[in-house]
């Protein structure tokens, strides 16, 4: 598996079913400016996708407000993905999901970010992707683990930390804690405070 952490995010563009339901085309280029949190999952009308994507759509306002935006990807077609959206939740669906679902019917793009098995289906993938276009954070999941979207909420938050501050930020560190100077005095002054 390739680290694509501190590369520029594999360019695409491809069909999705965007929040207002029009199917669209739509590039990781529009989003420059801005930063993405996009994530691949195995397939539509599973498991444990339904209980990411609802639960990556009720945080949608805390990613909103620190300027990232959501962006689903999976193997399926754009006609898939705006039938599971169609489809209630009670039913097995994804109701009306505020962000993007993008097809990746030709799964060039699950083989740019390198999670694509063998089978034709995508691994559980996380990318986080400044608002130069590169790749600050990633993670991957095997199918039967579902993701932590806190803990994505919390990544976002330490990344925009250390880019307005140039502190870094320590295990388990959340907004509103104390962060490191990027010294060794740094170091040694946080751990002889917090050990």
């Amino acid at each position: 598996m390739s680290v694509l952490v501190t590369k520029k995010a594999p360019e695409f563009t491809a069909q999705a079913v965007m929040p207002n339901n029009a199917i669209e085309e739509l590039s990781l280029a529009s989003y420059k400016g801005k930063y993405v949190l996009m994530f691949f999952y195995p397939l539509d009308f599973t498991f444990v996708c339904p209980s990411e994507i609802l639960a990556f759509n009720r945080a949608l306002g805390e990613f909103k407000k620190r300027d990232c935006e959501i962006l689903g990807v999976s193997v399926d077609s754009q006609f898939s993905h705006y039938a599971w959206k169609e489809t209630p939740v009670q039913k097995g669906g994804i109701g009306n999901i505020q962000f993007p679902l993008i097809a990746d019917l030709d799964k060039s793009i699950s083989e740019a970010y390198d999670v694509l098995l063998p089978d034709g289906i995508s691994l559980r993938g996380l990318f986080l992707i400044d608002k130069e276009g590169v790749v600050r954070h990633q993670l991957v999941n095997d199918l039967p683990l579902g993701r932590n979207v806190d803990e994505a909420i919390r990544i976002l938050d330490a990344l925009q930390f250390t880019e307005k501050y140039g502190e870094v930020c320590p295990a388990n560190w959340k907004p509103g804690e104390e962060a490191m100077k990027p010294t060794a005095a740094g170091v040694a002054e946080y751990l002889s405070k917090n050990s």
